[in-house]
């Protein structure tokens, strides 16, 4: 009897799947399969953190598709390889279902691998799943992909949101053993060291958990959303970021859910919209990646490839490791490598940081954050490190250059989120704790401060690199 693949990618779940559920429909034997193809991304391979997080999000899926009566088949490899190996296995294949992707090496893949499966009279089913509108659905009246958000934002809101599909309960497995990878030998995990150890504590990788993590956020922060999420000392964001990113819970069931609560309780309208809108900044991003495909390398804006950037590769290091001297960009940089994640309003201080304080590239801390992220997604990635950097769509203003010190007092009034983080500071006073080079030295020394020793100096002077950074953003218009 003939079988049909699901090809497992950015969707590592069995609620609200297309291609599963459409797959499921064809009462045929199905085989999951998950390949590890670190060759086609190229640079983009999936960085440290991804890896953990993949680690964990495949194990709970194959939990997943055995209590349904199935199991998951990993293989690791260049795709279109391991495909022809797999349909060689097996003989008698339908057809391939996946959900699509946007990534410009992902997009390459899924058309070789339609003309490798139509050369075998195999039916490539391709359908989506990871955004709440496909690219093409959301364009101006003109025809053309919008490039600010706010107009492609109220088209979404315009267009018919459909229902979440439930998960299959069942389904049959393919009668023939599939030889499978054994997930450990993938080694995903850090060893020697583990520096990803407090990972755990913080995450909880999955379906189930990216479930949990929704309801939580509904009903214990969502009311307090729109008011406190850029307070990185207040645990009021969603934190459903890496479940989105590796597709454990779809944008429409998100949006489903916070929708229903809403309609239940009227007073949620104002921090739920907030919270719909950041879906909105989601798919945004994702368009512009889908249509302008070279977003993760080059400027969106052409002027911006003669901007004076430095290569000041010992401040760069200082930045990764979160000795700037600048408490608030510190305690993100620390929050970062510990649990692999950073509050957003967080990322916008420290990547306005390293690209307008130090000149240095946003490529850097764009490939700093794909390794270091659980949440790195390649859209969201590039268009926000390109919004801060101002060279994006839509961007930041050249001219908006964070001071670490005011975003400090106003967003973390009580030096509650830089004491944890940076704990060499946890005694200073709070009148001092975002600019400790202005307390007093008796006041520095009762707190344990040694600058330059216990805690840096300020790689920088505010002021002085904001006047530099002016500059050189003169440069590029005058050359326009």
């Amino acid at each position: 009897m003939e079988s049909v693949i699901v090809w497992f990618r950015y969707d590592l779940r069995t609620s609200d799947h297309p291609a599963l559920a459409a797959a499921v429909a064809t009462k045929k034997p199905i085989i999951p399969l998950y390949i590890l193809d670190d060759q086609t991304p190229g640079q983009w391979k999936a960085g440290g953190a991804s890896r953990w997080w993949l680690h964990h999000s495949l194990n709970s899926l194959s939990e997943d598709l055995k209590a349904k009566g199935n199991r998951l088949i990993l293989r690791r490899g260049a795709t279109l390889s391991v495909f022809e190996q797999v349909i060689d296995e097996i003989g008698e294949i339908e057809g391939v279902y996946f959900t699509r992707c946007y990534e410009p090496y992902e997009v390459q893949l899924e058309q070789d691998l339609k003309s490798q499966l139509t050369a075998r009279d195999i039916a490539c089913h391709r359908f989506g799943g990871r955004l709440l509108f496909e690219p093409e659905a959301i364009k101006s009246n003109s025809g053309a992909p919008y490039k600010v958000f706010t107009p492609f934002w109220k088209a979404c809101l315009n267009a018919p949101h459909k229902q979440p599909l439930a998960p299959p309960k069942k389904f049959a497995a393919n009668p023939h053993t599939v030889n499978s990878d054994r997930l450990s030998d993938w080694n995903l995990l850090p060893k020697n060291p583990n520096w990803a150890e407090a990972f755990p504590s913080h995450w909880t990788p999955g379906e189930t958990g990216a479930r949990k993590r929704l309801a939580e956020f509904v009903d214990t922060n969502l009311k307090s959303y729109k008011e406190d999420r850029d307070r990185p000392d207040l645990p009021h964001t969603s934190r459903l970021s890496p479940h989105l990113h590796f597709g454990e819970i779809s944008p429409r069931e998100c949006w489903h859910v916070v929708t229903n609560a809403i309609e239940q309780a009227p007073h949620l309208s104002g921090p739920g919209s907030s919270f719909l809108r950041e879906l909105g900044w989601r798919e945004f991003s994702t368009s512009l990646l889908h249509f302008f495909p070279d977003l993760p390398l080059h400027p969106f804006r052409p002027e911006f490839k003669a901007f004076p950037w430095s290569d000041d590769k010992a401040a760069f290091k200082a930045w990764t490791k979160g000795q700037t001297g600048y408490p608030l960009v510190d305690a993100g940089m620390r929050e970062l490598w510990q649990t692999g994640w950073m509050h957003n309003r967080v990322r916008m201080i420290a990547a306005s940081f390293l690209v307008k304080h130090l000149l240095i590239p946003w490529q850097q801390g764009e490939a700093w954050f794909w390794d270091t992220l659980v949440d790195a997604d390649l859209s969201n990635n590039a268009a926000s490190w390109q919004w801060v950097a101002g060279s994006g769509a839509d961007a930041a203003p050249y001219f908006r250059i964070f001071n670490p010190i005011i975003q400090g007092k106003k967003f973390d009034p009580d030096g509650t989120y830089v004491r944890r983080w940076v704990p060499e500071l946890a005694d200073l006073e709070t009148k001092y704790i975002h600019a400790p080079w202005e307390a007093p030295d008796a006041t520095r020394s009762d707190a344990g401060i040694t600058l330059g020793e216990t805690y840096p100096f300020p790689l920088v002077e505010h002021k002085s690199a904001r006047e530099r950074a002016l500059s050189a953003f003169e440069k590029i218009k005058q050359k326009q």
